[in-house]
C-alpha cells in the first residue's frame, strides 16, 4: 500500500513520537510483507530516491523524518510474532511493537525476551541497537538471544533482496547478523523480520528454547521532596545508588535480580523518585530490596514517601510505597503502559546518554545539583535518570556482539519533554549545559575511560557529531560502537555497498 500527500493517511504516516521531527516525502509504503519491503526498497533504488524506515516511531532523532527523506518504508503490519519450527526459533515481524511480543510469547508459550520498558517501541530498531531493559540484569540483553535476522539489503548492481542470516558459525552471512547485534537501525538494510533461540537452548519443545521471565516480581517506588531535600542528602542519594551498581556489576550475583531507575527530576517537579523492581526469582526478593533501600539511603536524613508526581515516562505509584508483589505480565503492562506521555500527539523531547563503569564524581553530582535547581529553567519533565546495569549483561565479551558495552554498571539518561515550539531552544539549551558540564573534564561527553564507556546507541544524541559540543577528540562512532566500529564498516562495505541505507550517525563506509 502507498500513501502519498493528498491522503487523509499521510499526516499520520509522517511522525513519529518525538513532533520535532515531522517528514515531508513523496510517499509511505505500508508493507505486508517482505516481499513488498524488496519492492519498495528496488522502486526507490531504482528513482534514485533517498529513502528510511519506520518500525514504530520512537527514534530520538530525526533519523527517520527529516526533509532529505522522499521514501518512507512503514513497516507496522510486519507485527506477526511466531514460532518457526524450521529455525527452532521464535519469528518476529520487523514492524512489532514490545508489549505485543510480551503478550504472546508468554501467553502462548511462556517465555520472553529481555527488551525494553516501554509498551510501544518497536522492536526493528530496539533490538538492532542492543535491546536494554528491565530483565536485563537478570537475563542479558535481547541480541544475546537473537539467532537470526532477515534484512532486505541493496547489492553493488542496485538489487534489492531479502537475506537471512544467522549465528550459525558456518553462515556465510554471519556478519550480516553479526552487525545487526548492536549496530543499529538504518545502517544495513530494512530489517523484515528477526528470530529469538538462546544460546545453547537444545530440544525442539518452544518453551525451552528462550527464558522464562520471573513468574512475579515485586514493585516498589518511593520519593523524596524537593522541598527538603538538601545538597547533601541529594549527593548521598546519588552516590549510594551508584556505589551500589558498581559492587554489584558482575555477572552471577544474587543481586542481579534487581532492577531500578533513580529519577532526579528537576526541582520543579516536586520530587526525586526511586523505581524498583525485583524477580521472584531471587531468593528473597523482599529482603532484597530491603537491603538495597538501606544502602542507597544510608547517611540520608530526609526520609522518603510515596511516589506521588509523574516522572518522565512514570506514571504516580503512590500505591507501591509498600513493596507490592504482581505477577510478571501485569507488572510488564503496568511500567510500559501506565504514563500517556508517549501518547501525546504534541510531545516534543531531546536526550543524551552515558556507560558508566565507575560511580561519578561528587563534582559531577554538584553539576547535577546545579541544573536540577536551576530557577532560570522550570520543566517538571526535565530530569536525569540513572538506571540499572551489569549482572548478565556483562557476562558476554564486548566484541561477541556489535554491542560492546559490556563492563559497566549503570547507565545514565538525561533528557527534557515538553509541548510547545516556542520552547524548543530553552529546553534543549539546559540539556546541553547540563550534559557539556557534567563532563567538561573529558571534553563534554563520557569518553571510554575507566569511569565511562560512551553512550547508549538507541539513545542517539546528533551532537555528538558536532566540536562545538563534543571537544573530545573522540568521535561519536567511538562512543557508541567503542572498537567495534571498523567490524561494522566493514559489514557496510559488503551489505550496503551503496549507502542506500544511511542517517546523519548511521556507520560509514570504509
Amino acid at each position: 500500500m502507498v500513501v502519498r500527500p493528498a491522503d487523509s493517511r499521510y499526516q499520520d504516516l509522517i511522525r513519529g513520537t518525538n513532533q520535532r521531527w515531522v517528514g515531508t516525502p513523496e510517499r509511505v509504503h505500508v508493507a505486508r510483507s517482505t516481499a513488498d519491503v524488496v519492492a519498495a526498497v528496488q522502486l526507490a533504488v531504482d528513482q534514485g530516491k533517498r529513502l528510511t524506515v519506520q518500525g514504530g516511531g520512537h527514534c530520538y532523532e530525526d533519523f527517520v523524518f527529516n526533509s532529505d527523506v522522499q521514501v518512507v518504508i512503514n513497516l507496522s503490519e510486519l507485527d506477526q510474532v511466531a514460532f518457526d519450527p524450521a529455525m527452532r526459533a521464535f519469528s518476529v515481524g520487523g514492524g512489532a511493537t514490545l508489549l505485543d511480543v510480551y503478550e504472546k510469547l508468554y501467553r502462548i508459550w511462556g517465555v520472553t525476551i529481555p527488551a525494553g520498558q516501554c509498551a510501544t517501541v518497536g522492536v526493528g530498531g530496539h533490538i538492532s541497537g542492543g535491546g536494554w531493559g528491565v530483565l536485563c540484569r537478570e537475563l542479558g540483553l535481547s541480541v544475546d538471544h537473537l539467532y537470526a535476522v532477515e534484512v532486505v539489503r541493496v547489492d553493488a548492481n542496485g538489487k534489492a533482496r531479502a537475506v537471512i542470516a544467522t549465528s550459525d558459525a558456518g553462515d556465510v552471512n554471519r556478519e550480516l547478523w553479526w552487525a545487526n547485534t548492536g549496530g543499529g537501525g538504518g545502517n544495513f538494510g530494512v530489517v523484515t523480520r528477526y528470530w529469538f533461540r538462546t544460546k545453547d537452548a537444545t530440544g525442539t519443545d518452544p518453551a525451552g528454547l528462550l527464558p522464562r521471565p520471573p513468574a512475579e516480581v515485586l514493585l516498589a517506588a518511593i520519593s523524596w521532596p524537593w522541598e527538603t531535600l538538601t545538597q547533601k542528602d541529594f549527593t548521598t542519594i546519588a552516590a549510594n545508588f551508584g556505589d551500589w551498581h558498581v559492587r554489584h556489576a558482575a555477572p552471577g550475583k544474587p543481586e542481579s535480580a534487581l532492577f531500578s531507575y533513580l529519577n532526579l527530576n528537576h526541582r520543579s517537579n516536586g520530587q526525586v523518585g526511586l523505581l524498583t523492581q525485583v524477580s521472584g526469582n531471587a531468593k528473597n526478593p523482599e529482603k532484597l530490596y530491603a537491603d538495597f533501600l538501606a544502602d542507597v539511603t544510608r547517611g540520608v536524613t530526609l526520609r522518603h514517601g510515596p511516589l506521588t508526581n509523574a516522572m518522565g515516562e512514570f506514571a504516580p505509584a503512590p500505591e507501591f510505597e509498600v513493596p507490592q508483589r504482581l505477577p510478571w505480565l501485569q507488572a510488564t503492562k503496568y511500567l510500559g503502559a501506565a504514563n500517556p506521555i508517549l501518547a501525546d500527539p504534541t510531545l516534543r523531547g531531546d536526550f543524551k546518554s552515558a556507560f558508566n563503569r565507575a560511580r561519578y564524581t561528587d563534582q559531577q553530582i554538584a553539576v547535577w545539583y546545579k541544573h536540577l535547581t536551576r530557577t532560570d529553567f522550570h520543566n517538571p519533565r526535565a530530569q536525569l535518570m540513572v538506571s540499572s546495569y551489569g549482572g548478565k549483561i556483562n557476562s558476554v565479551g564486548r566484541s561477541d556482539t556489535a554491542f560492546a558495552h559490556r563492563d559497566s554498571a549503570f547507565k545514565v539518561l538525561y533528557l527534557s519533554y515538553w509541548n510547545e515550539k516556542a520552547d524548543d531552544a530553552a529546553n534543549i539549551g539546559w540539556l546541553r549545559d547540563f550534559y557539556y558540564e557534567s563532563y567538561g573534564a573529558t571534553g563534554g561527553v563520557p569518553v571510554p575511560d575507566a569511569v565511562t564507556d560512551g553512550c547508549y546507541l538507541n539513545y542517539p544524541d546528533i551532537d555528538l557529531n558536532d566540536p562545538a559540543y563534543n571537544r573530545s577528540g573522540v568521535p561519536w562512532h567511538t562512543l557508541y560502537y567503542t572498537d567495534n566500529y571498523r567490524r561494522l564498516q566493514a559489514a557496510k562495505a559488503a551489505y550496503d555497498p551503496r549507502n542506500v541505507f544511511r542517517h546523519s550517525q548511521s556507520v560509514r563506509l570504509p
